[in-house]
Order: C-alpha cells, then structure tokens, then sequence
C-alpha cells in the first residue's frame, strides 16, 4: 500500500490554564485517503492525581465520551456526528478553551493509519514501558462520504 498523507492532534487535559500544566491523554488521527477516523483516550489516574489531587474526573470522562460519539459519527453525535470523517476531526481540533485542549495539527505518512494512530498514542500518550488497557481503546473508521 502505497504511503498515505495524515493528520492528528493530541488531546491534552489541562485543569488549571493560569498554570500551563498539561498531560497528554489522547490522540485524534484523520487520514482521508484511508477513509479513516480514529481517537485514541487513556486517562492516567494516579498521575493526573499527582497533579491536581482534588480534580473531578467524572466531567473529564464525559467530555471524553461526546469526542469518541463525534469521532464515531452518527445520530447518536447530533448534527455534528452526521458531517464527513474531516469535518468531525476538525471539530474534534478546533481550539478551545475547556479542560480538555488540543495541540496543533501535525501530518505525516503512513501506510496503515490505525497502526500509525496506535503508535503515536504509545508514544505521546502512555508512560513509556506502560501496556494500555483494552477498555481505553477507541478507534473509529468511517468512509468519507459519511
């Protein structure tokens, strides 16, 4: 399979923006000419805790679970959830102002954008030497024309 261009963004939380303090918990990945959109999430407890012992994950997590519905696309997203795979990942990386922020937009190539989306997550996600849990994987394809 010939390289395919991509783009992605990480996901960030960041609790406290006076401070600039952050930790990476996600991974948005588009790659149009594989038709695929797919989101990676894992939230690290213990070192978000190291950092703001007193933060309320339960609307982080809710947060997280309407990404993953506009990420999978469909009704159940709202209108949002209806737009094509590079519409919804703009959306997804938009700049704002909440508790969970994305970086810029990088790009690159891949040949097989899941594999690509898995390693960067392993890279820029997790603690190095750390296994990711199977229930923290979400990972989307869609077509274009959806």
């Amino acid at each position: 399979m010939p390289a395919s261009a991509f783009e992605y963004a990480l996901l960030r939380l960041v609790p406290r923006v006076e401070r600039g303090e952050q930790i990476n918990i996600g991974v948005v990945l588009l790659c149009r000419q594989q038709r695929f959109l797919g989101m990676r999430t894992q939230l690290d407890e213990g070192r978000i805790a190291a950092l703001w012992p007193d933060l309320d994950l339960e609307p982080v997590r809710e947060q997280l679970a309407a990404f993953e519905l506009v990420c999978a696309g469909g009704r159940a997203a709202g209108p949002i959830g209806e737009l094509p795979i590079y519409e919804r990942f703009r959306w997804l990386t938009a700049t704002r102002s909440t508790i969970i922020q994305p970086s810029a937009v990088h790009c690159g190539l891949c040949e097989q954008a899941p594999a690509t989306l898995e390693h960067i997550f392993a890279e820029m996600v997790l603690v190095p030497g750390e296994v990711m849990a199977p229930h923290s994987r979400n990972e989307t394809q869609k077509e274009i024309g959806n």
